[in-house]
């Protein structure tokens, strides 16, 4: 007997918490649905910041990306959300990968308290800007 249902691959995705001054990064799969932090990167330039996410995405190699998309908490847009939308398409465009925007209103005020992530608070902000993806799609 044969089943006809197609057979899903996991897809890797990796997600970017951008900022004026440091961009976190994770990494994670549509199978566990689960985030790992990958180290910040600093945001002193355009070419060294894609330099930077160059290598990233060459040792990585996902199949698409997440980009936080800060909002007010009414939903409204502003400045820092217009530059997260333009370096998501600027990822796009460059690495020739599907680039997915996600409310990312609350990943960094859940973490600011949590004197353990102060060192990473970009990278755990960007962990949880993908398990958000994760949980917004049916895979």
């Amino acid at each position: 007997m044969h089943d006809s249902s197609p057979i899903h691959k996991p897809l890797s995705v990796m997600a970017f918490d951008y900022g004026a001054k440091r961009i976190g990064v994770a990494v994670g799969n549509s199978l566990t649905k689960s985030a790992q932090n990958l180290p910040v990167i600093l945001n002193a330039g355009e070419e060294q910041r894609f330099a930077a996410i160059a290598k990233i995405i060459a040792n990585w190699a996902p199949d698409a990306i997440a980009v936080g998309l800060p909002l007010h908490p009414d939903g409204a847009e502003h400045a820092m959300t217009q530059k997260a939308r333009r370096f998501g398409q600027q990822i796009g465009g460059r690495y020739s990968k599907p680039v997915y925007f996600v409310d990312e209103r609350y990943s960094s005020v859940v973490l600011e308290g949590d004197v353990q992530y102060h060192e990473s608070l970009d990278s755990h902000a960007a962990a949880l800007i993908l398990e958000q993806f994760f949980r917004e799609r049916k895979f």
